[in-house]
């Protein structure tokens, strides 16, 4: 007996698999830390997904890689948009960064026109210890920004900065192990004139 392929009805990889209860009140907004890498210290195939959880689950740097720490504080944002076209088949994540750096410096000056030429890849944390990787295979790009003086005595002076990803996937948490593994390749090389 033939069958007709039209009639079979396939499993697909976008089949739901769990629901979701309503959770406790018990999470917080904002962002505590960012943390950077160049884009070349850790390419897209040095990375592993957990394939039932999608959680970052394999870090390899390249060998003499640092990772720069920025504390943050204030109103700093991280938002991923999702874009999905039924009739073009496709979807994808666009992830903005809006950071808040207080106090101009020469050596801010100078790491910050590093930053605005690159496309790093972004580790943000946020005020609930999760960790997320952003750019992972494309990078993130300062989009927009400005350095400010302010007007007033009371005025901001420092850098607001729009960092823009685009990507296959949303910004993936990192499992704990990739946590710790993020967190030694910290560079101990901090800006000390602000």
């Amino acid at each position: 007996m033939l069958v007709c392929p039209f009639l079979i009805q396939k499993t697909m990889a976008c089949t739901l698999t769990l629901g979701r209860l309503e959770p406790c009140k018990d999470s917080v907004g904002g962002l505590k830390n960012i943390y950077l890498t160049n884009f070349d210290d850790l390419t897209f195939a040095n990375i592993t997904f957990d394939a039932t959880t999608g959680e970052v689950d394999g870090l390899t740097f390249e060998t003499n890689a640092e990772v720069f720490k920025y504390e943050l504080r204030g109103t700093n944002d991280f938002n991923e948009t999702i874009t999905t076209s039924r009739e073009n088949g496709t979807t994808f994540y666009e992830q903005v960064l809006t950071l808040a750096l207080k106090k101009l410096s020469p050596k801010s000056h100078k790491e910050i026109k590093l930053l605005v030429a690159g496309r790093p890849k972004v580790f943000v944390e946020d005020n609930n210890g999760n960790y997320f990787l952003a750019g992972a295979e494309f990078g993130m790009d300062v989009t927009a920004g400005n350095i400010t003086r302010g007007a007033a005595m009371g005025d901001a002076s420092g850098y607001s900065l729009t960092l823009t990803g685009m990507e296959s996937r949303p910004a993936e948490f990192l499992e704990s192990a990739m946590v710790t593994a993020l967190l030694a390749k910290v560079s101990t090389s901090e800006i000390d004139d602000i």
